[in-house]
């Protein structure tokens, strides 16, 4: 079982030394931004920064946030970046219909595409967009906008949409979604209670907009001790006795919950930020 990101960190594509920063920071998914992190009279020079950048692979996973589809600037994007061998995914903001992804994998030629949920439509549509192209391989909500879209205030009244996507991700047969960003990068105590709380509704792993962020994220979504020791003895058990079977505590394991166990253990596996 591969081990899977935890941490994807956003840089403006307008500005190359925070792009090569971000590209040696630890993350284990740098997303270049040509949306909204770009001034608008900087779009064109952020793609060709990012171009130049991606006609090279880069030491990390390099994902490309495009602008949003129904607007002038994503074809050119698309263009522009799609076919370099430095680009390993892009990320398409504001998705509302699984049509948009069928058409950007045709249009683009099947680079892996992740489909970012923004507004209460494209929630509603969350599975049909999961399951659009073999090329989509994520699906992730966009809190800030789908708050003023629904006019929520409260962070709870997010949770409905989150689960949606969760498990609409799950349904799809794609990994689990990863949590939005937490925009003040200065609340690291906020940041790591609501990683707890997204980790409890099935997420896995988070967008981050600074480093400092990077060590919370991978610390609260990586196992305890605890739940390190439960995986082994569960993997160790179902090993020398397959099927289904009690533990000496009561607990009861089948595949599902040695399934949990492995995914448990290839997170441990994971090199540790320095």
């Amino acid at each position: 079982m591969s081990t899977p990101a935890l941490t994807w960190l956003y840089a403006p594509g307008d500005r190359p030394p925070v792009v090569a920063k971000a590209l040696v920071s630890g993350a284990d998914v740098v997303v270049i931004d040509l949306e909204d992190a770009v001034a608008p009279d900087r779009k064109e020079y952020a793609r060709e920064a990012t171009a130049e950048l991606l006609t090279e692979p880069q030491p990390v996973p390099v994902h490309v946030r495009v602008n949003a589809l129904d607007g002038p600037l994503a074809a050119a994007d698309l263009a522009a970046l799609a076919a370099l061998p430095g680009l390993s995914g892009l990320r398409l903001p504001k998705v509302t219909s699984p049509e948009q992804v069928a058409r950007v994998a045709a249009d683009t030629g099947g680079p892996p595409l992740y489909a970012l949920l923004e507004s209460a439509l494209g929630v509603e549509r969350a599975y049909r967009i999961a399951a659009a192209h073999p090329s989509l391989r994520g699906i992730a909500l966009g809190e800030a906008d789908l708050r003023a879209d629904l006019g929520v205030r409260g962070d709870a009244g997010l949770d409905w949409s989150r689960a949606r996507v969760v498990v609409a991700a799950r349904a799809a047969g794609l990994a689990p979604p990863s949590q939005t960003v937490h925009p003040d990068t200065r609340d690291l105590e906020g940041l790591a209670a609501s990683c707890a709380h997204g980790r409890a509704l099935g997420f896995l792993g988070r967008a981050a907009i600074h480093p400092r962020q990077l060590p919370i994220i991978e610390r609260a979504y990586l196992p305890t001790e605890r739940e390190l020791e439960e995986a082994e003895t569960i993997v160790k058990a179902a090993t020398a006795q397959p099927g289904a079977l009690a533990l000496p505590d009561g607990r009861f394991v089948d595949a599902a919950v040695v399934a949990t166990a492995q995914r448990t253990l290839s997170l441990a596996r994971r090199p540790a930020l320095s």
